[in-house]
């Protein structure tokens, strides 16, 4: 009987001892699960903003005007640099114009003789001496040898080449004592006033369109009085201190690019810009009460964009959910959304790379506009 008591108190420590243990273990299980991530969450507001196309640039003077020989001779004096700034009507060549002077004093003996028979028959015609043909006949004389001195005159004049505008000299091909003609194929130089300046960019059919179907106006020409200021970038990088307007549209698309040429005008007072100079033109649209996303809480998978979401589980636990939003444009490191989001939805902020599909998150709300700070200046 002894030894039957003793063998119940042993089972009783064993189960007690195994009781133990699996409320150990359990304890130990329930400590090895992981907690949820604490993440910032914003909710979807809407904005008024501004995004930028960018397009390849060249830019021209508005006038570029050619200098040329309009007579055969050698250059004598070069009297401008390159790059000089010169007046409409400044001496820019002389040509050697010696021999068309002796031309120039021979045709002036040949005006005085052929006066000199004019006068001679005047008398003899009142006189009836000689006929009114004789007469005519000399004037006629008279009248060719001045029109051959003013020839010739003009002819010493075009020997002096001087600047037709007001402007900026470029490249001088050139110097003295080269040959020159009217019959060149080059220009001695070109003057080019670039006060204000033209800057030349293009858009594919899809792009104009686009373009210009979203801005106001009904006719072409009210939606281009109404196109927005544009940004030139120069080449260097930097912005160009003052903004260019859109004057031009060409009405044709360039059948071997697929393209519609632009014009842009710009103020150049400073004389910065000049011919030949490349950039990049920004082109803005603007976009109002559009929902907006950091480009930092999305994600891509398969060439689609996404978003985390959460919602509560039948334990009252919050859990990460994908989504596939559609994006229409980005400006800074915001995504304008075209689909897959309301406004006043609340979204994973930050810490994408960490979550799965169901994984337990605790939610922290943050301010949209400290998550997108960087972004502020596009906002209007």
């Amino acid at each position: 009987m002894k030894i039957r008591t003793q063998n119940i108190l042993s089972l009783l420590v064993f189960a007690i001892l195994i009781s133990c243990g699996n409320k150990q273990e359990s304890q130990n299980t329930a400590s090895a699960k992981p907690s949820a991530m604490s993440l910032p969450v914003i909710q979807i507001p809407t904005k008024t903003v501004t995004t930028y196309t960018e397009y390849p640039t060249s830019i021209q003077g508005i006038i570029n005007s050619e200098v040329r020989a309009k007579i055969t001779g050698y250059i004598t004096d070069v009297l401008v640099d390159e790059g000089r700034k010169v007046k409409k009507g400044q001496i820019l060549f002389k040509l050697e114009t010696a021999s068309m002077t002796q031309d120039a004093a021979a045709a002036k003996a040949n005006i005085n003789a052929a006066q000199v028979e004019v006068d001679k028959l005047k008398p003899l015609v009142e006189k009836n001496i000689i006929s009114k043909v004789q007469l005519a006949s000399a004037n006629a004389k008279l009248q060719q040898a001045k029109s051959s001195y003013n020839s010739i005159v003009a002819s010493i004049a075009y020997g002096t080449i001087t600047s037709p505008i007001d402007g900026y000299v470029g490249e001088i091909r050139l110097r003295k004592g080269s040959l020159v003609s009217a019959a060149d194929q080059m220009p001695l130089t070109t003057v080019s006033d670039i006060s204000k300046v033209y800057a030349y960019f293009s858009m594919n059919e899809k792009e104009y369109l686009d373009f210009i179907l979203n801005a106001e106006g009904a006719s072409k020409e009210e939606k281009i009085n109404n196109l927005p200021k544009v940004i030139l970038i120069l080449a260097n990088g930097s912005e160009y201190e003052k903004k260019g307007t859109i004057e031009t549209i060409n009405s044709q698309v360039n059948k071997q690019t697929g393209s519609i040429s632009f014009r842009a005008l710009f103020d150049n007072e400073n004389g910065i810009l000049t011919n030949g100079n490349s950039g990049v033109i920004k082109v803005p649209t603007v976009f109002k009460n559009v929902l907006v996303v950091p480009q930092a809480a999305t994600f891509e998978n398969q060439n689609k964009r996404f978003i985390y979401t959460y919602r509560k589980d039948s334990t009252n636990t919050n859990r990460a959910i994908s989504k596939s939003i559609e994006i229409k444009g980005k400006s800074g490191n915001l995504y304008l959304v075209e689909k897959g989001l309301s406004e006043g939805e609340t979204i994973i902020a930050k810490g994408l790379g960490k979550l799965r599909d169901g994984m337990a998150i605790n939610p922290q709300k943050a301010d949209f506009d400290s998550i997108a700070a960087p972004i502020k200046k596009d906002f209007q």
